[in-house]
């Protein structure tokens, strides 16, 4: 991933110099584990400890040369270690490393995204209480729908990235599992017991059952989780993006002092931090098919998810923190214009309270096709600049039903907020 759309702490879980160490330290714990069933000396395995070490110059140099990564690891681990390393690798195979190491990455890099939806959720929590009774026009269609609140919205986002969590918090343990298992996982050379020492000691799970690689159904599903939570991002990003429209403008993304908006219109204020979100979200889903076709290989092991995952795994990983750091900082930022939304309220001349006066109608006796054409013949009148109030207090055969003060409490707005305490008390255990 460029630098521009990373962050240190993400990225670096998959640079060279962690992958090496990791490898570095799978391999020494396997030599414990070894030195333990009394396989190799333990001053073996303790010499791993002490001189174990690692250039990724040499090993580029190497690899070069043998074509294969692991031996150029371990012939460069011989070179600083000496003849105790003969004992490093015993009865395993390339796989066991990278699977293993691929797990402890994924699970580092989770437990950073975990962090980074709760983040996101306290400001979400916090946002969804300063306007919880911040009254806007919902929408459905892009069209005028029913009054909402503001912090209503807000809250449908919270549960959304409350369900992420929990998603997550699933694919991290489904994904973190260890393979030492040898040659087509039998564990002909090795001892299952070396698997369980190394899983215990790197913080994983002992893998079920390897075919040599660690079954990649366990990656599809976590990229896919992925994949979800990406999405949710543009959700919001999306939302933002439509309220801060000219013709809308009910929210918009804060604007420093300094910021330019557009080299050729100095007036312009783009929300630009939405947009760059649906973009981050379109990148991390895109790693996800890829993830379900790496599920298909031949037999007991290929490499043909290899390429695949050196890229989709930083890739998504990594473009996911920022995404969700930086939609963090929207949300965090974000100016609500509440006199806007009341003006965009009452934009359609009262039109938002045409399901009232249909459901009063029913109540009074009228059939439902009835009641609704009533109340539709006077909502298409409001196009030619008409008050729905108005046309609704003349209409004859409505007024017939309804008097002019059950007129006035149908056209009350408190009506739509009366349950707004119910679904915060649901959401966030408290109203």
């Amino acid at each position: 991933m460029i630098s521009r759309y990373s962050r240190e702490k993400m990225s670096c879980i998959w640079s060279n110099k962690s992958k090496f160490r990791i490898w570095l330290e799978i391999e020494a714990h396997a030599c414990d584990a070894q030195a333990e069933l009394g396989v190799i000396p333990k001053s073996s395995a303790d010499a791993i400890w002490k001189h174990g070490a690692f250039a990724i110059d040499r090993i580029k140099a190497i690899e070069a040369d043998v074509k294969h990564e692991i031996i150029a690891f371990l012939t460069n681990l011989a070179e600083q270690i000496g003849p105790e390393a003969r004992f490093i690798h015993q009865g395993m195979t390339s796989s066991d490393v990278l699977d293993t190491c691929l797990a402890i990455q994924l699970s580092r890099v989770s437990d950073i995204l975990i962090e980074d939806v709760n983040a996101l959720l306290v400001v979400l929590e916090r946002r969804a209480f300063e306007h919880k009774n911040t009254i806007k026009i919902g929408r459905s269609h892009g069209i005028h729908a029913e009054p909402t609140t503001f912090g209503l919205t807000l809250t449908s986002h919270y549960a959304e990235f409350q369900r992420c969590r929990e998603r997550l918090i699933n694919a991290r343990k489904e994904i973190a599992t260890c393979a030492i298992s040898g040659a087509v996982g039998t564990f002909a050379n090795i001892d299952p017991f070396v698997e369980e020492y190394v899983s215990k000691a790197m913080g994983l799970q002992v893998e079920p059952i390897s075919t040599q690689v660690i079954p990649r159904d366990r990656h599809a599903m976590f990229f896919a989780v992925l994949g979800v939570i990406a999405s949710s991002v543009e959700r919001l990003a999306t939302e933002i993006r439509h309220l801060q429209r000219t013709e809308v403008c009910e929210v918009e993304e804060f604007f420093s002092e300094c910021q330019k908006g557009s080299s050729a219109m100095p007036h312009k204020r783009n929300p630009v931090l939405s947009e760059n979100l649906t973009g981050l979200a379109r990148l991390v889903r895109m790693t996800v098919n890829p993830a379900m076709e790496d599920v298909v290989l031949w037999h007991e092991r290929d490499i043909s998810h290899s390429s695949v995952e050196r890229v989709i795994a930083p890739t998504a990983t990594v473009t996911l923190d920022f995404a969700l750091v930086r939609l963090t900082e929207v949300v965090d930022k974000l100016i609500v214009y509440s006199a806007n939304m009341q003006l965009n309220l009452n934009k359609l001349g009262g039109l938002i309270y045409s399901q009232r006066v249909m459901l009063a109608l029913t109540q009074a006796g009228l059939t439902r096709e009835n009641a609704y054409a009533l109340v539709q013949r006077n909502a298409m009148a409001v196009r030619e600049g008409k008050d729905f109030y108005d046309l609704v207090a003349a209409d004859k055969e409505i007024r017939a039903e309804i008097s002019i003060e059950q007129l006035k409490e149908l056209f009350e707005i408190n009506y739509h907020t009366k349950h707004v305490d119910t679904i915060f008390n649901r959401v966030f255990g408290r109203s």
